[in-house]
């Protein structure tokens, strides 16, 4: 039985807890602050909750795999989990609204070829055959095992050209897939929400990130009852049960050692002996990448027949979009890429009431003061009116909002910025790799969504499998 402390109870510090413990380890977990789940937080207010972190998951297996190898009970029997269907609504930059299906590339290629042609249906499902292909060579060495010490293969992007012969050249950003396969606005504008949701400039994000719209709509979006907090409960539930010991409120300093990891340093001056350490917590340098700013909206009345799950608006000029988040000067865009969540969920908010969630990508704090209140209350109006646009009823429906932004973020979660931590992908040299889970000094291992395989609540369950397994059994 070895000793093991973890830093942090955010996703991936109690995934890793749970999966160690069940195997023998005798683990104490410390977190700062007095609750657990860290970007997985939640808002109480008037009998309504929301959400403050991701609202949706996508490949359920990760966790249903670590209710498994730590449990008797399965994930659905921890919590609910109901598909989204439609997955997605979007409102693109021409005003054409389409609904994509749930785990359906065929539907959702009949339903962009009915609204965008033939042609454009066909365009979209012939990139995601390609993008079956990324997901195929990189699943295993991407996702599921640790960053190899020569990591060259992922530094190139196993994208496939379109066009076979001696000329053909595969494209070599998301930008180049939407310019030179996609050719159609709308089609560009749903490929590029994949990676403005995790801060990824698709003008510099390599042509790899299409595995995540071909993973997406091969294998579903899921919804939790009560919230992702209810996914954080479950794991802390099983960290329980596994007899993990839980310190909140019980800030790590430093970790302890020189040629290897013996402990770590307390705040309040004591320190915890380890055989291991295993660190969540994000890194202490600004990242530079975009964070979140997100409306909480308390809504009067139930929520309409027909109401879609998850509704996207994006934005009507894409240039200055792009300019706004990744420009030399970072500012706010005035009409940004916009999610709105409206989940049927009962247990969300008092009875005939519901709730709404609006989320855009915006600059991190710092390139903008996300503490000035006044520019927080403007946004969060300019965003609603924009939202009303698309569901007018909302107008009539909101009791009250409550704007949270990066500042909030990094107030909350210790992330610089308030950034939001993107997914590792293949390609480009390896720039956006995320680090490795073993650090230098022995017995040292990271965790999370700030290294290997990257951001995503997903990912960051795979992160905590890829860390069991180095540390393994006693």
């Amino acid at each position: 039985m070895a000793r093991i402390v973890v830093i942090g109870a955010g996703m991936g510090g109690l995934a890793t807890a749970a999966r160690l413990a069940t195997v023998g380890h005798r683990v104490t977990l410390c977190e700062a602050a007095d609750t657990h789940g860290g970007m997985v937080g939640d808002h109480r207010r008037d009998g309504f909750r929301f959400d403050t972190g991701p609202g949706l998951l996508t490949l359920p297996a990760v966790y249903r795999d670590l209710m498994l190898k730590t449990g008797r009970t399965s994930l659905e029997e921890e919590v609910e989990l109901r598909p989204v269907d439609p997955g997605s609504v979007h409102l693109l930059p021409d005003g054409t609204r389409v609904a994509l299906a749930n785990a359906s590339l065929a539907r959702v290629e009949s339903a962009l070829s009915g609204a965008l042609g033939a042609d454009a249906g066909e365009r979209w499902a012939a990139m995601l055959r390609r993008g079956r292909g990324v997901w195929e060579a990189t699943r295993r060495p991407l996702l599921e095992e640790p960053l190899p010490e020569d990591p060259s293969a992922l530094r190139r992007d196993p994208y496939a050209p379109a066009r076979r012969g001696l000329l053909a050249r595969a494209s070599r950003t998301l930008g180049e897939v939407a310019a030179r396969e996609l050719r159609d606005p709308g089609l560009t504008a749903l490929l590029d929400e994949y990676a403005l949701r995790f801060g990824l400039d698709p003008e510099r994000a390599p042509a790899s990130l299409t595995s995540m719209p071909y993973m997406e709509q091969s294998f579903g979006v899921w919804y939790v009852t009560g919230g992702l907090r209810a996914l954080a409960d479950a794991v802390l539930r099983r960290c329980e049960a596994r007899r993990v010991e839980l310190r909140f409120g019980t800030r790590v300093e430093r970790v302890l050692g020189e040629e290897r990891a013996t402990g770590v340093a307390l705040a309040d001056g004591s320190v915890l002996d380890a055989d291991a350490v295993v660190d969540s917590r994000p890194p202490r340098q600004p990242t530079g990448a975009p964070g979140r700013f997100t409306l909480l909206l308390a809504l009067r009345g139930a929520r309409p027949e027909g109401t879609a799950h998850r509704t996207v608006l994006h934005a009507p000029d894409r240039a200055d979009e792009l300019d706004a988040l990744f420009g030399r000067t970072p500012r706010l865009c005035a009409r940004p890429t916009l999610q709105l969540l409206r989940p049927d969920d009962a247990t969300l908010a008092p009875a005939g009431h519901g709730t709404a969630v609006l989320t855009a990508t915006v600059p991190a704090h710092g390139p903008v003061d996300w503490t000035d209140a006044a520019r927080v209350s403007d946004y969060a109006d300019a965003l609603l009116a924009r939202a009303v646009t698309a569901a007018p009823e909302l107008g009539d429906q909101v009791l009250w909002t409550h704007a949270r932004t990066p500042a909030d973020t990094e107030a909350e979660t210790g992330t610089p910025g308030g950034s939001v931590p993107p997914p590792s992908l293949a390609g480009a040299g390896g720039t956006f790799l995320a680090p490795p889970n073993a650090d230098r000094l022995p017995g040292l291992f990271h965790v999370g969504g700030a290294t290997h395989p990257g951001g995503g609540l997903a990912r960051v369950g795979m992160s905590a499998t890829v860390v069991s397994g180095l540390i393994g059994t006693p």
